[in-house]
């Protein structure tokens, strides 16, 4: 799709994450994000980080940059499993984030 111009202003297309990995904000304030599988009511999340802290960034700042250095990411080498009520919201990244 091309720029689009509405009352003078011009907008490019949103360019959105192609693949199945998401940062996923579940209850009691885990952040986990990796490749997203939902089967009977539960979420599986393999090649799983878990986002540990991030300082005076912002939520936004660690969705742009997981590698900046204000923020700890930490590998879930067995994965991640959810039910899927735990979920708050997800936010759908490249299939590189966090690794």
């Amino acid at each position: 799709m091309e720029n689009v111009n509405i009352n003078g202003i011009e907008y490019a297309p949103v360019c959105r994450p192609t693949g199945n990995r998401a940062v996923v904000v579940v209850d009691r304030g885990w952040i986990f994000a990796g490749d997203v599988t939902r089967e009977n009511g539960r979420i599986r999340l393999d090649r799983a980080v878990w986002v540990f802290r991030w300082e005076s960034i912002g939520f936004d700042g660690v969705i742009a940059n997981p590698k900046a250095e204000k923020v700890t990411i930490r590998p879930m080498p067995n994965g991640v499993d959810l039910p899927d009520g735990a979920e708050i919201f997800m936010v759908p990244v490249d299939d590189s984030w966090g690794l």
